[in-house]
Formats: structure tokens, C-alpha cells, sequence
């Protein structure tokens, strides 16, 4: 990119803000694409778009390397799901109700 691009946009009241169209253009960003902000010591903020290897959290994908290690070396342990099992699951997680529409909270300011 050689052609300097400036554009600005607003933050709405939960801190959320639309890319503007010249920089998703020239990001070639489309939608549910991810966005990586670097934030210089000057207090300039640089935004770029983020490498497929930011979407994997590298603790989730050790784990997933443990258990799948671990499969390999001791497939007796694999057992089905069965009816007691899920009753205990559920029994567990009596009580517990979730609202999926229920609005987030707001960011902490302090953060």
C-alpha cells in the first residue's frame, strides 16, 4: 500500500465502532474477519488485520494436544456417554439457568 489512507469512525456507547469501508477495502478485510491493533509507545495505534494463528489460543491448542496424545497412548479409556453419566451431568447443573438473550456487561473503563 502506497497511497496514505485516513479515515475515522465513532465509538457507540458500548465501545464499538465500524471499520469505515476505505479501510476494510484496503485491509481486504470481509466480514467475521479479525482486526489486530498495535498500540506504539507514541500512543499511535496501528491496525492491521490478524494472522489465521491469532484465531488459536495456544493454551486451548496445548490442551488439545495433551488429550489427543493421550487418546493415542491409552484408548481403554474411552468410554461411551452413557444415561447415568448425563443424568449426573445434569444433575450437576441443576439450578442453573442461562439467558442467552440477556444484554452483555459493560467493558470496565479502568481496564
Amino acid at each position: 500500500m502506497s497511497t496514505l489512507i485516513e479515515d475515522d469512525s465513532t465509538l457507540t456507547d458500548r465501545y464499538q465502532t465500524t471499520v469505515p469501508a476505505s479501510i476494510r477495502r484496503a485491509l481486504k478485510l470481509k466480514r467475521r474477519d479479525r482486526i489486530h491493533y498495535t498500540v506504539r509507545p507514541d500512543g499511535e495505534v496501528v491496525l492491521s488485520r490478524a494472522s489465521d494463528e491469532a484465531k488459536h489460543d495456544p493454551v486451548m491448542v496445548n490442551f488439545l494436544n495433551f488429550l489427543e496424545r493421550d487418546l493415542l497412548a491409552h484408548p481403554e479409556n474411552i468410554r461411551p456417554i452413557t444415561a447415568s453419566s448425563f443424568a449426573e451431568a445434569e444433575r450437576l447443573t441443576a439450578g442453573i439457568e442461562v439467558d442467552l438473550e440477556e444484554a452483555l456487561e459493560e467493558d470496565d473503563d479502568d481496564e
